[in-house]
Formats: structure tokens, sequence, C-alpha cells
């Protein structure tokens, strides 16, 4: 119970945020992503700075969270497997 008011505490405030404390605290993720991906993006041939290199960093960032998060809900991630489409009602052979 603690947990949920806490995380709706934060969601509140962060709900106050003006747009420019918003955009940010985009401008600071996305530097982030450019610290973190920048170099292996370079390594992949991409010109520094252009279009491709930066849908590459940002393809990276989405890959990485799918492997992060994408596994934390049921019938959601890789393949959306699970109980609807495997083995469930719709593997029953009707």
């Amino acid at each position: 119970m603690r947990t949920y008011i806490v995380l709706s505490a934060v969601l509140l405030l962060s709900a106050c945020a003006t747009p420019q404390e918003r955009a940010a605290r985009k401008q600071a993720e996305m530097a982030e992503m450019i610290a973190i991906y920048g170099p292996a993006c370079d390594r992949l041939g991409y010109a520094q700075q252009s279009d491709q290199w930066r849908n590459c960093i940002i393809s990276l960032s989405a890959k990485d969270e799918m492997q992060r998060y994408g596994n934390g809900y049921p019938g959601y991630g890789p393949g959306w497997g699970g109980r609807y489409w495997g083995g469930g009602f719709w593997g029953r052979g009707w």
C-alpha cells in the first residue's frame, strides 16, 4: 500500500511539471541515449548526427526496453505468445 501511495504522489507531481521542465527532462533522456547507444551506431557505420544515426539510437533503445520490460506483462512481449495464441483459446483446434 505504501508503494502505491508513493507512486501516486510521484505521478501527480510529475503532472505538475511545466512544459519547459518536461522538455528539459526529454532532452536529458535523449542525451543519455546518445551516450549509451551512439558508439554502437557509430560502429555500425552510421554518420554521426544523421537521421539514420538517430533512428539507430532510438531503435537500440526500444529493443533494450522491450527486452528489459516486455516480458513483464503476460501475453505481451516477444512474439505475443502465451495462453491466448499458443495453447489457449485459439490453440484448441475448433
